[in-house]
């Protein structure tokens, strides 16, 4: 898929996942500086919304859009936002945006998430936007990479994915 970022075609480094795929695991930092490993998380359905940067309109929507939507989704499914800010930024934005259902976390040191899932553009080392679900077992239910970075994704099809596990 060709995928662009303000209009300009990127280069992704690694391969897109597939449905049906085990979910690879992969290791981010967490806010407090701590070590986000996505293998902590088996068990849980896990939902990947994956952001260039939480600074952007269209990255604060999606990112209020799952903190305000979690609570209907059932204890048992967990938000996981990835993006390459810095933990700090991260921090401070959801604070001063009240996000305080979901999980954010930064890719940005060794891109482990973005290599390994397909969304990390070569240019301008940013995740491309898109959402990763993942079932209890670590399998790969759902997927969605938006061709531009700029437009947002479709809740209604993650939702109706995300109930269909839940």
């Amino acid at each position: 898929m060709k995928r662009t970022f303000g209009g300009t075609p990127v280069t992704i480094e690694g391969e897109e996942v597939k449905v049906g795929e085990m979910a690879p695991e992969f290791k981010a930092i967490n806010n407090d500086l701590s070590v986000y490993d996505s293998k902590e998380d088996r068990g849980k359905i896990v939902v990947y919304s994956v952001i260039p940067s939480v600074d952007t309109p269209v990255c604060n929507i999606q990112t209020r859009t799952f903190n305000e939507k979690v609570g209907e989704l059932g204890d048992g499914v967990k938000v996981v936002t990835i993006s390459v800010d810095l933990p700090f930024a991260q921090q401070r934005y959801c604070a001063a945006a009240g996000i305080d259902n979901i999980a954010t976390v930064s890719d940005y040191n060794g891109h482990d998430f973005g290599r390994k899932y397909g969304f990390l553009m070569k240019e301008n080392m940013l995740l491309a936007r898109g959402i990763i679900i993942v079932d209890k077992d670590g399998k790969i239910t759902y997927t969605e990479y938006v061709p531009e970075s700029g437009d947002a994704v479709d809740f209604d099809k993650a939702f109706e994915e995300i109930k269909k596990l839940a």
